[in-house]
């Protein structure tokens, strides 16, 4: 199978990134698979890809001739935020390329792309015809020009039909499904299809077991990391946070006035596999909508139990007393109830939720199982368009 990759890398790479280039590194080992990728740059240059968001012609021109050399069997678009723009999906549909999208976050509804505002969940952009709340309230970099723009872009392309074009729309979860339906952003509900995300297993060489609880991720707002270290600050008990972010500052400084905080910065992934490995538990407090958090998946892999917020998918991906507990981020009391809870669990109960987190890894986000079924979907695809 001949497969086209369309991507927009941020300036900073991102989850995105890195599920799209292991998603292709592995299809790279059975088909023949190129990528046309941009990235977003700054400056004048940067202020000039923002202003061709909706109507990116250049961009277009420059997919078409990519695709009239290399004459993929199939397209699969990941971001098009904002260097390239929607605009190439009306003129590759031309072309009768079978093309399909994932969905990694919720901008084709929201210019945030998070629905998160302001330490909330935000979802007024849902039911609107055009989110002018959204722009009201700056939810996009707390700017009126990049909320607008970024609005109008997928606005003029859901009114057009853009979006409709697609032949598949894969999103994470049954959650990001349900959300997506109950919007305006108009993609009829059998084009829509469930698949993970997935991690590779590491399995360290050495694990730190000291029965820490561990934080990894991006130290931000919306991941609700600064409510948990003041919740921690009540309790003894040791946390160790991988991860670097806005929030950095904030955080070493909580950090330096409590012992049982441990602040340990970017580290690689078999650093952090050590520890984890050897953890009791992931920690997750994220205040928004989550897509998928990698770190969930890394902890299932390794048999690692999770304490995660109750609030969207992490409601679907962490069950209680079977792979972890949840808590809610907003109230400090119940964030250290839940962690009473968790070390008041027996011995053997804790073995069974751990070999649960494995089993779970086992049969939903294993590497080989979730490609298959991205497979599974390409050839599908394939086959009903053949069929029209």
């Amino acid at each position: 199978m001949r497969i086209l990759i369309i991507h927009n890398q941020y300036q900073h790479i991102g989850g995105e990134d890195f599920v799209m280039r292991q998603e292709m590194d592995i299809l790279l080992k059975k088909h023949e698979v190129e990528l046309y990728s941009v990235k977003n740059v700054k400056g004048l240059k940067g202020y000039l890809q923002y202003l061709s968001y909706p109507w990116n012609g250049q961009e277009a021109k420059k997919i078409l001739k990519k695709v009239e050399a290399f004459k993929p069997d199939l397209i699969h678009i990941h971001n098009m935020h904002y260097a390239l723009g929607p605009l190439f999906i009306l003129h590759l549909k031309k072309l009768q390329i079978p093309m399909l999208m994932t969905l990694h976050n919720f901008r084709l509804i929201c210019p945030s792309a998070t629905l998160f505002h302001d330490g909330n969940i935000y979802l007024e952009s849902l039911k609107a015809d055009f989110p002018w709340d959204a722009v009201k309230k700056k939810v996009l970099e707390n700017s009126y020009l990049k909320t607008f723009w970024t609005a109008l872009t997928y606005y003029i392309h859901r009114k057009r039909g853009t979006f409709d074009l697609l032949d598949k729309v894969i999103v994470l979860s049954d959650f990001a499904k349900s959300i997506f339906l109950k919007s305006k952003v108009g993609i009829p509900a059998d084009k829509f299809i469930v698949k993970p995300n997935f991690v590779a297993q590491i399995t360290p060489e050495e694990l730190i077991n000291d029965q820490s609880f561990v934080y990894i991720g991006r130290l931000s707002e919306e991941k609700g990391i600064i409510p948990l270290l003041h919740a921690w600050k009540a309790t003894n008990h040791p946390l160790k946070i991988f991860g670097t972010g806005p929030l950095q500052q904030e955080v070493e400084q909580l950090a330096q006035h409590s012992p049982n905080i441990q602040y340990m910065g970017f580290q690689s992934r078999e650093t952090i596999s050590k520890h984890l490995a050897g953890a009791t538990a992931l920690v997750v407090p994220s205040v928004c909508y989550e897509s998928m958090p990698l770190s969930v998946l890394e902890a299932y892999s390794l048999g690692i139990p999770v304490l995660a917020s109750n609030i969207g998918i992490l409601s679907e991906m962490v069950v209680p007393l079977y792979t972890g507990l949840r808590f809610d981020p907003n109230h400090h009391s119940d964030i250290i109830k839940t962690l009473t809870d968790w070390l008041n669990i027996s011995p053997e109960k804790k073995k069974e939720i751990q070999e649960n987190c494995r089993q779970e890894y086992l049969h939903k986000y294993e590497r080989t199982l979730v490609m298959e079924q991205l497979e599974q979907i390409y050839t599908d695809t394939l086959a009903k368009t053949k069929g029209n």
